[in-house]
């Protein structure tokens, strides 16, 4: 029996339907998306001499990692680090020490309907507002300095834990929780004994995460100034000096890397 003959017999073969079944909607969106990028491109104004000016200050800048200087500005380089990971560590702790109970109240299937929508709402104005925006705001407010880049970590430790510790908290075996309730155990027994340890592994992996991005966050609040090893960073930049800007920045993916393999390990332990 030949190919053709067993195709008839058996039919045609089954095709994934098209995600948008009518062809002539389906081309008259694909054709649309690609004008549409199109006209954007057209609309983009690049200075071409200025890009080619550039170049070569970027060709300095890369070849500063060949020879980084952690010598001429030692100092602040130091001190700009060492209040990059104060801020980290002051705002992860208060931050995560904060999302708890939120999370807990932004719980829907353990905490009621009133306190699930405050809490809903703290997170929800916490995410909405941009680590930078939050922090121009600060600066405005308190000046420039650790302070305010204290606060705004903490504000954007809240949103981002409480939310995921939240769903979490949504998604666990309802069995033992139920289980620990029969036995007639009070809310707070009810949330060590049932709900505590199904979250708690979950938990420390996400706060290890969120110091990961804390002091990566430090190093850009320093940018619009409030405080830590950005602030010195944005100097060297604006000094031309390549060399310290390739220095900082190593020892900032350095740091990154020693937070990443310590999450892993203690995750690792956790679990």
């Amino acid at each position: 029996m030949s190919h053709r003959e067993l195709d008839d017999m058996l039919g045609t073969k089954w095709r994934k339907p098209s995600f948008v079944p009518n062809p002539t909607l389906r081309w008259t969106l694909i054709i649309g998306f690609v004008a549409y990028l199109i006209a954007s491109f057209m609309t983009i104004d690049v200075n071409w001499s200025r890009v080619y000016e550039g170049l070569d200050r970027g060709a300095q800048f890369v070849l500063a990692f060949t020879k980084p200087d952690f010598v001429s500005r030692a100092g602040d380089i130091w001190g700009g680090l060492l209040e990059s990971i104060v801020m980290t560590v002051a705002a992860s702790v208060v931050g995560i020490l904060i999302s708890i109970p939120i999370g807990l109240g932004a719980a829907r299937n353990i905490a009621p309907l009133p306190v699930y929508m405050i809490c809903r709402g703290i997170v929800a104005v916490s995410r909405a507002l941009q680590e930078i925006i939050v922090a121009i705001l600060l600066v405005a407010i308190f000046g420039f300095g650790p302070l305010a880049g204290f606060l705004t970590l903490s504000f954007a430790t809240i949103g981002f834990l409480s939310k995921l510790l939240a769903e979490d908290i949504e998604s666990m075996d309802k069995v033992q929780a139920e289980a620990i309730k029969a036995s007639g155990a009070k809310w707070m027994q009810w949330i060590n004994y049932g709900v505590q340890p199904q979250v708690m592994p979950r938990l420390v992996g996400l706060s290890m995460y969120r110091i990961d991005i804390n002091f990566r966050e430090s190093a850009i609040l320093g940018l619009v100034g409030a405080g830590g090893i950005g602030a010195t960073l944005n100097t060297a930049f604006d000094r031309y000096e390549y060399d310290t800007a390739a220095a900082i920045l190593l020892l900032i993916i350095g740091i990154v890397m020693a937070l990443e393999y310590l999450s892993g390990v203690i995750r690792a332990r956790v679990q």
